[in-house]
């Protein structure tokens, strides 16, 4: 009878530890693994933005990607358009520490030549084989667990050689809740980028979160510098908003609307003019068609 009740005891313990294992995991932020990748067709070898990006917003300026992620779009900026340094900054330490892995991986292709490695040899070692993150989608945005190959398209394809050996001088990474911090007086930028961001920062700290974002990109941005910013909409707070009890409390509070960025930013916050950049862009897959907005100071 002993025997028995401990074999029963052990089976719960497994059964447990297998319902773990499969429970959905919660990204209140919006820090999917291998987000971009799963922005992008199968069969595209960079992100569609970077076809709709100016030059001269990155060439030899000091920029900012707010909400890196995996950091793959940061390091394809800097390898594209030659940025004199690009900082990217995610509140998840464990999104940091992918798009470090993902810069190591870039300066490994060029000494390898610059040729593409295979799809396999992009995974990360660390997710390659989590195979039950698929399990925590419910929406187009939550389904953002495809494997690291996919995110890794096209890095160190468009950067010469010889410019590549400086790439751990022009990118870097850190964590940073960016609405919380306290920026050097000092520290200024040519261009910041704020790539599908909004909607985590609104619903995480509301409507005075959104708009501290606002204020703090004009304050950091040099005079004629660029806000690059890709709101996502409305109907996607919804699918999103129980994420966390915070979430859903802000999501019932909230007054500002994606609608109503534009008219903020540029009679509120100070921006001088606006430009719908976005236009014809393809590649998007369905529901990350967004629009993208450059403000200038």
């Amino acid at each position: 009878m002993a025997y028995n009740a401990k074999l029963e005891d052990e089976t719960k313990n497994q059964g447990a530890k297998h319902n773990n294992k499969k429970r959905k995991q919660v990204f209140p932020y919006g820090n999917y693994r291998s987000y971009y990748g799963y922005r992008i067709g199968q069969d595209v070898d960079e992100d569609p933005r970077l076809k709709v990006f100016r030059k001269e917003w990155f060439e030899d300026k000091e920029c900012l990607d707010i909400g890196c992620n995996n950091g793959i779009i940061t390091i394809q900026i800097a390898q594209k358009y030659g940025c004199r340094h690009i900082l990217g900054i995610d509140i998840d330490s464990d999104r940091v520490e992918d798009a470090y892995w993902n810069l190591r991986k870039a300066v490994r292709l060029k000494s390898t030549g610059n040729k593409r490695a295979k799809p396999s040899k992009f995974e990360d070692k660390d997710h390659a084989d989590n195979s039950e993150d698929k399990d925590h989608a419910d929406n187009s945005e939550n389904n953002a667990t495809v494997s690291s190959n996919e995110d890794a398209k096209g890095i160190s394809k468009d950067m010469p050689s010889s410019e590549q050996s400086d790439l751990f001088a022009i990118v870097s990474f850190k964590r940073e809740n960016f609405v919380q911090s306290r920026h050097p007086p000092g520290k200024k930028y040519d261009t910041i980028l704020c790539l599908s961001v909004t909607k985590w920062i609104h619903l995480n700290w509301g409507d005075e979160g959104l708009i501290k974002l606002f204020a703090e990109t004009w304050n950091l941005l040099r005079p004629g510098g660029v806000l690059v910013l890709e709101p996502q909409p409305w109907k996607s707070y919804e699918s999103n908003r129980l994420v966390s009890e915070t979430t859903a409390a802000n999501y019932r509070s909230i007054t500002i609307r994606p609608a109503d960025f534009q008219e903020i930013l540029l009679d509120r916050i100070g921006f001088r003019t606006v430009e719908h950049v976005n236009s014809g862009m393809t590649d998007s897959k369905t529901g990350f068609n967004r629009p993208i907005l450059a403000f200038r100071k």
